[in-house]
């Protein structure tokens, strides 16, 4: 079996500052460590790694530090980070992306941690825009009630291929407490999967869970994007080392979760060998 993990987060606080990390997450987490948690039973993977937020001013440097270490980690393709919104300067911002890594297919905009409907604003379409036609791709990372503004994006702008983090993040419950998809999330991510340039990552909700969750508790969320999207429009992420952490770092949990979708992949009839490979091959152009 083959196996590329769309979403992959690796960091060292030694080499960059990164302010939003605490607790077990604050910590070297790079080539050694993600071999350490290589997938059991897996003949071959590689990883697409997903901006990890440092500082702004750090973004060009992350690039080019993972970009050092790609080889070793099995990492074939970089998403970027890059603010949409700031006119030239995001013009000026993706030439540098460009310029510091040809491993540079995506760009990632954090929109979680902005005001709601900064996507649909004229500044950020600008900036979505000028990433479409450098055929690059867009990971939309938004809270659950951000889901409609990724829709709205995608209306906007049809050329740009987006992907939806995390299923949008919707609120699962406890494993002891689990919560039913609310209807504004389901009504939401259909409105996104209309648009066919919209994919969605099978990834991030034991992160959003605490690193806690059990089969039964997130396979209503998973039916409900195999629904919207596809078989052939869904993608599997490990969110690594984010959903690895309970109140301390969990080793083993990365493959806990391919174990969990990977049995409910096959239990629904959806092929491994697109949501595991091609999908995410595809959807970021690697070849």
């Amino acid at each position: 079996m083959r196996v590329i993990d769309s979403h992959l987060h690796l960091w060292d606080p030694e080499f960059l500052t990164y302010e939003w990390l605490e607790g077990a997450l604050d910590w070297r987490f790079a080539e050694d460590e993600i071999n350490e948690e290589q997938l059991a039973s897996v003949e071959e993977e590689a990883a697409i790694f997903v901006q990890a937020d440092p500082i702004s001013e750090q973004t060009i440097d992350e690039v080019r530090w993972v970009d050092s270490i790609a080889l070793a980690a099995g990492v074939v393709a970089i998403v970027a980070g890059a603010k949409l919104d700031q006119g030239a300067e995001t013009h000026e911002h993706l030439e540098s992306l460009a310029q510091a890594s040809a491993r540079v297919v995506g760009v990632r905009h954090l929109l979680q941690s902005e005001p709601d409907g900064l996507a649909r604003t004229a500044s950020f379409i600008e900036g979505a825009r000028a990433v479409a036609s450098r055929g690059w791709t867009f990971d939309a990372c938004v809270r659950e009630r951000q889901l409609s503004d990724v829709a709205a994006l995608a209306a906007d702008v049809p050329e740009l291929p987006i992907v939806l983090d995390h299923l949008g993040k919707p609120a699962i419950g406890t494993v002891d407490a689990p919560l039913r998809p609310s209807a504004e999330w389901l009504r939401d991510l259909v409105d996104l999967a209309q648009h066919p340039q919209a994919y969605c990552k099978v990834s991030g909700l034991p992160g959003e869970n605490g690193g806690e969750w059990s089969d039964a508790q997130v396979e209503p969320f998973l039916d409900a994007v195999l629904e919207a999207f596809g078989p052939e429009r869904l993608m599997w992420g490990s969110d690594w080392p984010v959903s690895s952490v309970a109140d301390d770092y969990v080793a083993g949990s990365r493959d806990r979760w391919f174990r969990t979708v990977s049995d409910w992949a096959a239990s629904r009839g959806v092929p491994a060998e697109r949501l595991f490979w091609h999908n995410a091959l595809a959807f970021y152009g690697i070849r």
